[in-house]
């Protein structure tokens, strides 16, 4: 498939993933003899993984680390799966302080409610 279907299949924009492209972090894309790009299967997954990995706030650092693990090959799994249980932490205490966001709002908004006298 052509760059405009993936872009809609991975989520990510056209210039996004010729930037994750010359990035490296996306491996190698086969071109037809016309020269444009043709995306297989396996490339829309990856780039649906590299736009959840960016959506949930992965650096960019990491992401081109976990990147050049994963062209390393089966070698690198353990590595590569230490990555993702790091930002899977890092989800973790990011969702317990929204969570605590979420309460302190709530206070605060049924604080002004009760205050102008709104039913609770």
């Amino acid at each position: 498939m052509r760059i405009s279907e993936a872009s809609t299949r991975s989520g990510l924009s056209v210039d996004t993933i010729r930037y994750y492209e010359k990035s490296g972090l996306v491996p190698a894309i086969e071109r037809g003899s016309d020269g444009l790009r043709r995306f297989s299967p396996e490339n829309i997954e990856w780039l649906v993984l590299l736009y959840w990995l960016r959506k949930t706030g992965m650096p960019m650092k990491e992401m081109r680390r976990f990147a050049t693990l994963y062209r390393e090959g089966e070698e690198s799994i353990a590595e590569r799966k230490a990555v993702l249980l790091s930002h899977e932490e890092r989800l973790r205490r990011r969702r317990a302080d929204l969570d605590r966001c979420a309460e302190v709002l709530a206070y605060k908004i049924a604080t002004y409610r009760k205050i102008e006298g709104e039913p609770s």
